[in-house]
This record gives C-alpha cells, structure tokens and sequence, in this order.
C-alpha cells in the first residue's frame, strides 16, 4: 500500500488547559476523498486547521510526503499545495468576485477586462453561477461559498481541505459541486470533506473518519460504515431516523391560530415581486425557494433589515396595524427578530464573549435600571439559553469566535430568542449544526409554536421543511407560487414548484 500523502500521529490541539484535539491519528492519501465527521465542538475543524497552518499544534507530528511539516501560516501550507476553504467565508467583502479569485497573484500593470473574462470562464467551467463583476458584499451566502470553492480549486492545490462546503448550497449547485470533487480525484487532488450531511459523506468518500470531544473515535473505509454507525459513533448512543425524517401528515399540523403578519404585494427592486403571504401564531410555516428566489430578501424586508419600495412596495401587517420598518431595532421592539443565514457577517460579536453576546440580545427589550448592566442578569439569561441549546464553551466568557460554527449558531438563536418574540424568523437554522444539536434546535422551534409564536423557517434543506412545518409556502421569482398542506407535500412537488 502506498505511503499517505498527510500523516498525523498523537495530534492535540490545547485551549487553556482543555483538549480541543487529543492524540489523534489521521491520514490522507493521494487521489482520496476522506470524510471527517463529529458534532459541533468534536474538533473536526481544530483538525484541518493544523494541517492547514491555521492553528499549530500543541503535541504531536504531522508529515507531508514523509517529510514533517510545522506550517506557522496559511501562506506556508499553500507553498506545499495546501488548500482550505472555510465553513464562514475569508473573502474581502469590498472587492469583486474577479479579484477575490486572483486576489495575491496581482502583476504590475493588470488589464480589468481580461481579469473578467478569464474569471468568467473559469467559474463557467465549474458550473457556477457567480457573477464575476459582482461585490461579493452583495452575495449571499450560497454565492459567497461557491466563490471560495473556486478560489481553492483555482490555486492546483494537491491538497483541498473542504469545511462545510455543501450548507448553503442548492440541490443543482451541490450536484455541480459533487461532480467537480469526482473530477479532481481524478486528477489526483486528495480532498478533506468536513459535513454533517451524512448522506453526503456516505455517497462521495472513500474513508472516514470520526471524531468525538476531540477524540478518534473511528476510522475506515466507507463501506463499513452506515448512517446508524456513523450517529452512534459521533453522539455515543443512536438516534432514529424518525427524529429527523418523520414527515408531519395534516392531523399533526397544528391549527393556525390569529394571523399575526400579512405580506401584501411586497416589492423590492428585481428580488422580491409583488410577494403576498401570511403568517400565524402557534404555527410554523416552512419557506423553501431557491437561491435568488427572494425569500431571504422578504424576510428581511419584515425584519427592517432591508427596505421595500417606496412607491408600490406594497404593505406589511403586524398584529393587525400597518408597519413600515426601517431599521431592525424597530421591529424587535415590536416583537419580529430574524436569524439570519451568516451567523458571522450578520449574527454575533465576535470579539464578545458567549454571555456577553447573549446579554446584549436581552438588554435590547429588557433594558437595566439606570443603563448600568447586571452581572447577576447576564449571568442568569446566559445560563438559562445555554443549558436550553447545549452551547459547548471552556466557559460562558469564551469568546464567540474561539467557539465551532454550531456553537456560534446555537449563541444567535439564544441572543435572539432571549428578545420575547411573537415572530421568529429562522433562516437556515440548523447550517452547520450537527446532527445531535439539529434535534435541539428543532425541539426549539416546535417549542415556540406550541407557546403560541409565529414561527417562519427558511431552508434549503427539504427534509427539514417537511418535518417542522405545518404549512409549506414555496417561493420563486421573488414571490410565493405555492401553498402546501404537510399531508399533500413531497420532495417533488416542492422542488417542481421552484424550479417550475
């Protein structure tokens, strides 16, 4: 057998005298695609960190070709043909997608219009559909993310280290995605792919490996393996595919009750067309569209995030009254708080610790007596929230950013949730949530539905709209085409809606 490409032995990553990764073994081999698996927190991506220069290692070798390594920056592990693409996205947000492609390998003098093309043709040889002039702050997360895989897999690396690349990606582009792994591993190109989509991991790998509070767990050959193994090995005990999967018939489906919000002929610019729907409170109204469908943009639109039409944008109803948010603060005092799909750009305060994102959520509707913040309150709500959503941390005065992306999902939904709402607006709730903290987070939501909120989930996960919604709203073209009953709705019927 040959030798692998990358050998780590008796890896440990230590975080203030806690484990993130403990004596692990791992290793790659050229022209193989090596899924690492483990629920949030597990150090799946501490992992690939290190072998990307990231993160050094605090015990441990690693070897490249035999030859051990120590990379102290991402540049170095470039040099030797090491490439990551990040679960949240490292491209300069004031820049086009052209030049976040070729960002670094700038010449002296660089002809714009040949920049273009030659990024145009590129991502068209991909499959992806990302304008090449565009801002990439004008990018959603789905786009943002294509852009990063095309970066990596524009550099030749040898090595591609993908974390979470499929989250917030379509049915169509995880097709052209899993169609350009095949292609690189024909190449030679050894690939890591970190997912909690396990399906995706069983169809695509040839190995696996998994980790559990930063310890192997198991590891071998994808054959061995079946979704059951995989779930006992990564939480330690089996979860059944009913908790996940059982689809809602009509008799489950709550009954609405008074409508809380109405959406009539909403319209901003080209994304959102005469967009006209309701919600209600004590039920949960799954939203599934495309990307570019709108349906980010409409919820935004409620949130105050962003701002409809001034002449024929149409109208929003909360509780009865006509209301014309302008900025988000106004309409979380009215009880509207939206979770948005990039936790990161629009989410958190990084440089905050986890108690101090949480509190900075509760004081918004709960003001302290005479402006001064209470220890004791921020201590009392972070402890609360976080035994609610299993937020794993060294402790609550973690900072966010120190914290897996799941974690950091977990602290959002907590800060937003602490707010007393009477509608929630989750989107994407559970990208790149484990398995293990998917099942919390549902129990979350199907929790503020029985207690009488409205509830709107947006994803792009089919099997998720089926098993949380009680009615099924389908957007394309920047407007709602199609209302499902949970009894009447399949996968097919969703998607033909659209895509058709």
């Amino acid at each position: 057998m040959k030798a692998p490409l990358i050998e780590m032995r008796g890896v440990s990553k230590e975080y203030r005298g806690v484990y993130a990764v403990k004596n692990v073994d791992f290793s790659l081999y050229e022209g193989e695609t090596h899924a690492l698996l483990g629920e949030n927190g597990a150090g799946k991506s501490t992992l690939t960190k290190m072998i990307a220069g990231v993160t050094q290692r605090s015990n441990g070798t690693i070897t490249l070709d035999g030859e051990v390594i120590d990379f102290q920056n991402p540049a170095e592990a470039l040099e030797r043909g090491i490439a990551m693409v990040f679960q949240e996205t490292s491209l300069v947000p004031s820049m086009t997608v052209a030049q976040n492609l070729y960002l670094g390998e700038e010449k002296l003098f660089n002809r714009l219009r040949g920049l273009y093309i030659a990024a145009q043709q590129f991502l068209s040889s991909l499959n992806f559909n990302v304008d090449p002039w565009a801002s990439v702050s004008t990018l959603g997360a789905a786009q943002k993310q294509l852009v990063e895989i095309a970066r990596a897999v524009r550099l030749n690396a040898r090595v591609i280290i993908f974390d979470e690349p499929t989250a917030t990606l379509t049915p169509e582009e995880k097709h052209y995605f899993f169609s350009l792994i095949d292609r690189l591993r024909k190449r030679g190109v050894s690939i890591v792919f970190i997912s909690h989509a396990l399906e995706e991991a069983l169809a695509i790998s040839d190995r696996i490996t998994i980790l559990r509070d930063g310890e192997l767990v198991a590891s071998n050959k994808t054959e061995t393996f079946d979704r059951d193994s995989i779930i006992a090995s990564m939480v330690g005990r089996s979860l059944s595919d009913e908790l996940f999967y059982h689809k809602r018939s009509d008799e489950e489906a709550r009954k609405p009750g008074p409508k809380v919000l109405s959406v009539e002929n909403l319209s901003m610019g080209s994304m959102v067309r005469n967009n006209s729907f309701s919600l209600y409170a004590g039920q949960v109204t799954g939203l599934f569209g495309l990307i570019g469908s709108g349906r980010t943009e409409t919820a935004k639109i409620i949130a105050g995030v962003l701002k409809r039409n001034i002449f024929h944008g149409g109208e929003l109803r909360f509780m009865g009254r006509s209301v014309r948010y302008r900025q988000p603060h106004r309409a979380v005092m009215d009880g509207i708080v939206y979770v948005s799909e990039d936790r990161k750009a629009e989410g958190f305060f990084e440089q905050m610790s986890i108690a101090e994102n949480i509190y900075m959520g509760h004081i918004v509707t709960d003001p302290p007596a005479g402006g001064i913040a209470s220890a004791s309150t921020q201590r009392k709500v972070t402890e609360e929230w976080s035994r609610l959503l299993h937020i794993r941390a060294i402790n609550p005065n973690a900072r966010i950013v120190e914290l897996s992306g799941g974690n950091q999902q977990k602290v959002v939904i907590a800060k937003s949730l602490t707010q007393k709402p009477r509608l929630v607006i989750f989107d994407e709730p559970t990208r790149g949530v484990d398995v293990g903290a998917i099942a919390e987070i549902h129990k979350v939501i199907q929790g503020l539905a029985d207690s009488g909120i409205a509830v709107l989930v947006i994803s792009s996960y089919l099997p998720e709209i089926l098993v949380l919604s009680d009615r099924i709203l389908v957007s394309r073209m920047g407007r709602v085409v199609e209302e499902f009953s949970p009894g009447e709705a399949t996968e097919e019927k969703i998607m033909y809606a659209a895509v058709h």
